[in-house]
């Protein structure tokens, strides 16, 4: 077992047990001239942390523990979209048009791709999420339950969205997560601040939280 310093408290990790969920490394949501950044976002906001989720990536493949990447994504005739996800607002662009990528979060779309720093390596799993939890509509927990997963650590994006919900998702299956602070990001900080404020507050209630060093130095 190791004891990663973390907030509020330690965090235990149980080796054999454990695996990296990295959430919607996205080229729309990351590069810029994708659809991020059409929204009107900062995306070198999300750019930032690229090398620090690759480096926890390496750690990860360097264990040999399981790597699960997500990707928000619809069928190309949007049959898993509901109207209610893709007519709120008044975006220029909606899910299903397109976009400088490609039609935005059409699955097979270079826009959809996961960024080439971090592509997945063979033997990872690929999960396609139609909502913002990557639990909803996937396969997510039968594959962890057949790997014998308890632990989940996250990366990802963005922090008060699509991270907090798969979090969330998880701690009421049963999950006990630690979200990885410099690899995760929001467009707006002060949305990613609030969340890792409400992921450990009342002694960890969704999670735990800690700084990419601290989990390497622990882990080893």
């Amino acid at each position: 077992m190791f004891v990663v310093p973390a907030e509020p408290f330690p965090y235990e990790l149980p080796p054999g047990r454990t695996a990296l969920v990295v959430i919607d490394m996205q080229r729309d949501f990351v590069e810029p001239g994708g659809f991020g950044e059409t929204l009107g976002n900062d995306v070198s906001l999300l750019a930032a942390i690229v090398p620090t989720v690759r480096a926890l990536l390496d750690l990860f493949r360097a264990k040999g523990w399981p790597i699960i990447h997500t990707r928000e994504s619809h069928s190309a005739d949007l049959a898993d979209c509901p109207p209610a996800k893709r007519n709120r607002g008044a975006p220029a662009l909606r899910i299903g048009d397109e976009g400088p990528m490609g039609r935005i979060l059409v699955r097979g779309e270079p826009g959809n791709d996961i960024l080439a720093a971090l592509a997945p390596l063979p033997g990872e799993i690929v999960l396609d999420k139609p909502g913002k939890g990557a639990f909803y509509a996937t396969a997510l927990g039968e594959i962890l339950r057949l790997k014998g997963i308890t632990h989940l650590v996250f990366a990802g994006v963005t922090t008060e969205v699509c991270v907090q919900t798969t979090m969330r998702e998880a701690n009421d299956r049963g999950y006990e997560c630690l979200l990885v602070e410099d690899a995760t990001e929001s467009y707006f900080p002060e949305f990613k601040a609030a969340t890792l404020a409400m992921i450990r507050a009342q002694g960890a209630i969704v999670g735990w939280t800690t700084d990419f060093n601290s989990l390497k130095q622990a882990i080893g």
